[in-house]
C-alpha cells in the first residue's frame, strides 16, 4: 500500500495497513465569507500555497509535521481570503524556527503536528486573529457533533486548487470505528476522524478541525479518493500534545 505525501508529490512512501493521500482541498464545500476565519494561514513554498495552517498566537502557526522536510524554506500568509489578490491586509511572514513533534512518525503519520515560529509578531486586526485550542490534555471530542474545516486545496484529487478559501461541515465519528476501517498502525488517543458530505483534499493538510470555535484537530490524511473516500478523514488530535505545545509557546513572549 502507498501513501502520497504533500512534500513528495511524485514519491511513494510505504504506509503499513493504509493507502492514503495526504495533504489534500475542501470537497463539496462553499466559499467562506471573506475574513470570517481570521486564524486561517496559507503555508507556502516558493510563493505558492503548499499547506494549510492556523494562528495559535502572535508568534506561532500550527500545522501538520508532514508539511515540511529538511532543507525546505516555508513562508506563511495571514489575513488572506483570495490568495492571488495582494492587498495590504495580507501579511507575508518568514518562518524563523520549525518545531516538529519529536515523536513524529513520517511513515505512518502519527504525532503529525508542527509549530512554525514566525520571524515577527503578528498583530491582530479585523482580518487577522488566532483561534483557541483545547485547555485540557486529552480533552474529549464528542462523536456525532458537527464541526468544520477550511482550506485552499483541491476540490477533487484530479482538480485544481481553490484561490478563495473554502469551508465545509463535517461530522466527528467514533475513533474506534475509524481505527477498524483504517487498520493498524492507528492511535485512538491522538487521532480524530470525520465523515459526511464534505471533507479535505490535496493542499489542506495542516488546517484546523474546528468544533465550537476551538481548533481540536489538524488535517492529516485520507484515502486515495478524497471526493468519495472509502475510509474516514483523519486528523491529529491537538489536546494530547498540550504539554509540548505549551512548553514551546511559553518560551516566546
Amino acid at each position: 500500500m502507498a501513501l502520497l505525501s504533500l512534500f513528495l508529490f511524485t514519491s511513494l512512501l510505504s504506509h503499513i495497513g493504509h493507502c492514503a493521500y495526504v495533504d489534500m482541498g475542501i470537497v463539496n464545500g462553499s466559499v467562506v465569507k471573506a475574513n470570517s476565519r481570521p486564524y486561517m494561514v496559507s503555508v507556502q513554498k516558493d510563493g505558492k500555497h503548499w499547506c494549510g495552517g492556523f494562528l495559535v498566537s502572535g508568534n506561532f502557526v500550527m500545522t501538520a509535521a508532514h508539511c515540511w522536510e529538511a532543507g525546505m524554506k516555508l513562508t506563511v500568509v495571514v489575513g488572506s481570503h483570495e490568495l492571488k489578490k495582494s492587498k495590504s491586509a495580507i501579511t507575508h511572514t518568514e518562518v524563523k524556527l520549525y518545531h516538529i513533534h519529536p515523536n513524529f512518525d513520517s511513515k505512518n503519520l502519527l504525532n503529525d503536528i508542527m509549530l512554525l515560529q514566525l520571524n515577527k509578531t503578528i498583530k491582530k486586526n479585523k482580518n487577522i486573529n488566532w483561534i483557541s485550542i483545547p485547555k485540557k490534555k486529552n480533552q474529549d471530542i464528542k462523536f456525532k457533533q458537527v464541526c468544520s474545516i477550511a482550506g485552499w486545496g483541491k476540490k477533487m484529487e484530479n482538480g485544481g486548487s481553490s484561490d478563495r478559501l473554502m469551508e465545509v461541515d463535517v461530522t466527528v465519528i467514533d475513533t474506534k470505528v475509524c481505527e477498524k476501517k483504517w487498520g493498524e498502525p492507528f492511535s485512538v488517543s491522538s487521532l480524530v476522524c470525520t465523515e459526511g458530505h464534505g471533507g479535505f483534499c490535496q493542499g489542506d493538510s495542516g488546517g484546523p478541525l474546528v468544533c465550537q470555535n476551538t481548533a481540536v484537530g489538524i488535517v492529516s490524511f485520507t484515502d486515495d479518493d478524497c471526493k468519495h473516500p472509502k475510509k474516514p478523514y483523519v486528523y491529529t488530535k491537538i489536546s494530547p500534545f498540550l504539554p509540548w505545545i505549551n512548553c514551546i509557546l511559553g518560551h516566546v513572549k
